[in-house]
């Protein structure tokens, strides 16, 4: 294990401090960022020995501290629980920017409800991990007792947790009771999974049935049967580690794989017939015709594949498009039909009709748009790089391959 001792700015300007763990040999091929819990450090003994145990299986592990808290700077008292959800993407930003984006979110307690926060934000990442999580983040305010009152009316109070004293304001509760993961769980689009002991005295089990129960699949459940909230015990944290570096290599790709991802697509036919095995990237899939032309209709039709292509890119792009104007847009529906029409009075050099290719794309947009809105997708639909592909007329290359050399492709498809 290499460890690196770094600083990074926020967005408010303050410097975090940070450690990043690296294997002890060779590259990293996948970062985790991992968040601390409330009040707590990126030194806590869990999260060191969780890091130590993920950077041991090849990842690249970034910890930090929080505003206020730990090594980094800044006032506690200006903090509350939507910065540290800025925190995070600031650090994940940082991975991007010097390493490269993490693929892995873990948090502990509200750490762990501030990467299900965080993670929709963060395209890169693959799974997303909590320990020990409240279901919603305003749980920490139990621990405040009797001064939550003082607090609410005076508007800062000096609240004791574990032994050390932090000053808070009232901005902090606000910022806790306006969050609810009701609203992120059921769209966090990534893999999760959620560890939690039966016997954690701080935050229930019942937390942890909640947050998996409002998350959609994939998810997993793994009970830390006998460990504390703090994950105090070294054999606890290491087995979490252990479990969260085999349990997220299904959801990410080596770099060959990566590479693969965005290779060449190859299309073999072995089989009498016109059904076609298809390898793109990763993907498996087939393509024939339809039983009427000889076919056995196993998968989608060549010009079938071409209406997907540009039926996909269009609600990709006005999807994008969407979501930068932050725009209510719920869902896209488009419809491609493909048809040849002769082109009246031109012929080709041999005095035969010349036919052309119409696509018909008809777009269902349901959102609460108004009809300024609805007119700019429309615009913005015809710009989607597969339909200025089509209308561009590509050029298209051609040349004869050795079959023993790509033998080994076809093989594979």
């Amino acid at each position: 294990m290499r460890l690196h001792r770094l600083t990074f700015p926020n967005r408010k300007g303050l410097q975090l401090s940070a450690k990043l763990e690296l294997p002890a040999e060779g590259d990293a091929q996948h970062y985790a960022l991992l968040a601390h819990c409330f009040t707590c450090s990126k030194d806590s003994t869990g999260l060191v020995h969780i890091s130590r145990a993920l950077s041991a299986r090849g990842f690249g592990v970034l910890r930090f501290d929080f505003t206020g808290l730990g090594h980094s700077e800044g006032e506690f008292a200006d903090s509350h629980f939507a910065a540290n959800v800025e925190d995070l993407l600031d650090a994940a930003a940082f991975l991007e920017r010097e390493y490269k984006a993490p693929e892995v979110l873990v948090g502990h307690s509200l750490g762990g409800a501030a990467v299900l926060f965080a993670a929709p934000h963060l395209p890169a990442v693959r799974g997303v991990v909590t320990i020990a999580a409240p279901s919603d983040p305003d749980h920490v305010l139990h621990l405040f007792g009797d001064r939550l009152p003082a607090l609410r009316e005076e508007g800062q109070a000096d609240i004791e947790v574990a032994g050390r004293t932090f000053s808070v304001r009232r901005d902090f509760v606000e910022a806790l009771e306006s969050r609810s993961l009701d609203h992120v769980l059921p769209d966090l689009g990534k893999a999760l999974l959620v560890f939690h002991s039966p016997q954690d005295q701080v935050v229930g089990i019942d937390h942890a049935a909640k947050i998996y129960q409002a998350a959609r699949h994939p998810k997993s459940f793994v009970s830390l049967d006998g460990a504390d909230h703090l994950l105090g015990r070294a054999e606890d944290s290491e087995y979490v580690g252990a479990v969260i570096a085999t349990w997220v290599r299904r959801y990410i790709q080596s770099p060959a794989e990566e590479e693969e991802a965005h290779g060449d697509v190859v299309v073999s036919l072995a089989e009498p017939g016109f059904t076609c095995k298809v390898k793109a990237g990763p993907h498996r899939l087939l393509a024939d015709e339809p039983r009427s032309v000889g076919g056995l209709d196993q998968g989608p039709a060549p010009y079938d594949f071409v209406s997907i292509g540009l039926g996909a890119c269009t609600a990709m792009t006005v999807r994008m498009y969407t979501d930068r104007k932050e725009w209510p847009l719920d869902e896209i529906h488009v419809h491609v039909t493909h048809r040849k029409e002769k082109v009246p009075g031109e012929t080709d050099e041999r005095g035969r009709e010349v036919q052309r290719d119409v696509f018909q794309r008809k777009i269902e947009i349901v959102g609460e748009l108004d009809s300024e809105q609805r007119a700019r997708m429309l615009e913005i639909a015809d710009r989607c790089p597969v339909h200025r592909t089509l209308e561009a007329s590509a050029h298209i290359e051609t040349e004869a391959l050795d079959p023993s050399a790509a033998s080994e492709g076809s093989t594979q498809a």
